[in-house]
């Protein structure tokens, strides 16, 4: 999913012509005892990064906030496209990724409003044995690449971190939909992963690996992802129907850290295409990550924040320079 920065660079030039397109049920608040009709748009196919939006369109929550909610799948150039045009309020994003959308001339009107997750759960899941327990192991070893700046940034600075040559890794460019097949079949040794589903797929299927967070080898990578996004534009003229779509949310994903099982249910009812068993285990673990040590759902730090897209500066991989406080506000958050 990370190859959806190119798509956002290309994209963020032609932004402008489609604002102008937007429908009217985007305008200002909802009329007085109707539904106000919002669009989710995902990142990807339907997962529990998503199952308090589901839970909360399944329990009734968005509609006793005076909504109407539509979930839909993203287009080719991602969520960042679609929310920054206004062909849908709020999506899915991450903050590597929809960095280079909120920097520049060219910046979509998005902001991330809440944290779907308190802590980044990504790292690098390998064969067990093979000898990629850390990044050094990583030397003479295959690795997936989408071949993106600030992804082998990362895994540069990681990898060095752990005292190892990073020129030594062979980066194999490649988009893995199947971890599980890719890592069997031997094609690549290595693959970045959210550990929340692929992890959790590699132990439904009974695949022996090893994994490490990029968080626990440099703090700077505890960055935020995936987080909702919303649109400027629209939240500043309809503030409270951003609130009260989050406060809804916001129920959905404290069911879900509640009553796993129940949450899981919901999320295999909406996407019966899913592995019960992946969706329930996938479950179990991400009930402890939605909120983690805050107290409220969604938060997000400014000194993590910053942390990453200061990185990203120091690295030189944004053309812009990304001043403090770029891309997330709190403000809608109750």
């Amino acid at each position: 999913m990370k190859k959806r920065i190119v798509a956002v660079l290309l994209a963020a030039v032609m932004i402008m012509s489609i604002t102008g397109c937007q429908s009217k049920e985007n305008g200002s608040e909802k009329s007085e005892g109707k539904l106000t009709k919002v669009t989710f748009v995902l990142d990807w196919t339907p997962n529990t990064n998503h199952t308090g939006i589901y839970v909360a369109k399944e329990k009734g929550y968005f509609k006793d906030a005076g909504l109407d909610v539509e979930i839909v799948q993203p287009p080719e150039d991602g969520a960042e496209v679609l929310v920054g045009s206004g062909k849908a309020q709020f999506g899915i994003s991450f903050q590597d990724s929809m960095m280079p959308a909120v920097v520049g001339d060219d910046a979509l009107p998005i902001t991330a409003v809440a944290a779907v997750l308190q802590h980044n759960t990504s790292g690098i899941i390998s064969r067990k044995g093979d000898g990629i327990s850390s990044p050094k192991g990583l030397e003479g070893k295959k690795y997936a690449t989408w071949n993106l700046e600030i992804e082998k940034a990362t895994l540069k600075q990681t990898v060095e971190k752990d005292h190892g040559d990073f020129s030594k890794v062979k980066l194999i460019p490649s988009t893995v939909t199947d971890e599980v097949s890719a890592l069997k079949s031997k094609k690549v040794d290595a693959i970045w992963i959210y550990y929340g589903w692929a992890g959790i797929a590699a132990e439904v299927a009974g695949l022996k690996t090893d994994y490490f967070a990029f968080k626990d080898i440099d703090p700077v990578f505890d960055y935020y992802t995936p987080v909702i996004i919303g649109n400027k534009d629209w939240m500043k003229k309809n503030p409270e129907t951003a609130k009260a779509f989050l406060a809804a949310a916001k129920k959905g994903y404290e069911f879900a850290i509640d009553d796993p099982k129940s949450a899981a249910d919901i999320l295999c009812k909406a996407a019966p295409e899913l592995d019960s068993k992946l969706v329930e285990k996938s479950q179990e673990y991400m009930k402890d990550q939605y909120k983690a040590e805050v107290k409220q759902w969604g938060y997000m730090n400014p000194k993590r924040w910053n942390a990453f897209y200061n990185w990203i500066n120091e690295k030189g991989l944004s053309k812009t320079k990304i001043p403090e406080n770029t891309g997330f506000t709190n403000d809608y958050l109750e």
